[in-house]
């Protein structure tokens, strides 16, 4: 089976007023082709009030969006609750048990981390980063977030570009969503 897979997606909140995500636009089959360089893994769902993005897989993350989104108006917009909700469904489901996929998940409240495995992660500070280019992100993150004053926007839009210049799974095609 062919995989389309490794991408990069950055999520930081300054507030309820300066949340954002990002991420690159990269599409890799398997460890050696580029497939696409702009896709875009973020978007804006329920009303524009949540942020998602994912890493994994496309076609699976595109149907867990759908789900979310379901989840979200069954739960009244409550972010928690439609997260938790998804992760029990997605580790109990035999169809949903197989998909490969990451979310990240944000409001003017919260920012959270969704698996497969049934877990909902709250990260111990505002920002989180998934996918191939993560850890680079996420470190680039950490340092901008508690050693500069930028933004959100800015915070996750360098945190990106500084990932595409290390790892071969991101790119500096970057498309970011805020609230």
């Amino acid at each position: 089976m062919v995989q389309f897979t490794a991408t990069t997606i950055v999520a930081v909140r300054r507030g309820p007023d300066d949340v954002c995500i990002g991420g690159d636009g990269q599409v890799t089959m398997g460890e050696t082709a580029i497939m696409k360089s702009s896709a875009k893994k973020v978007r804006k769902i329920y009303k524009d009030q949540v942020l998602v993005g994912f890493a994994g897989s496309v076609a699976d993350a595109f149907s867990l969006s759908e789900k979310f989104e379901k989840k979200l108006e069954e739960h009244g917009g409550n972010l928690k609750r439609a997260a938790v909700s998804l992760a029990q469904l997605w580790r109990t489901d035999k169809v949903m048990r197989n998909l490969e996929a990451l979310m990240i998940v944000a409001d003017k409240e919260s920012l959270l981390i969704i698996s497969g495995n049934g877990e909902v992660i709250e990260p111990d500070q505002s920002f989180i980063a998934i996918g191939s280019g993560g850890n680079y992100a996420y470190a680039a993150a950490n340092a901008l977030f508690n050693h500069t004053d930028m933004n959100a926007e800015e915070v996750v839009r360098e945190s990106l570009s500084i990932a595409a210049s290390i790892c071969v799974y991101t790119n500096e095609n970057i498309s970011v969503e805020k609230l």
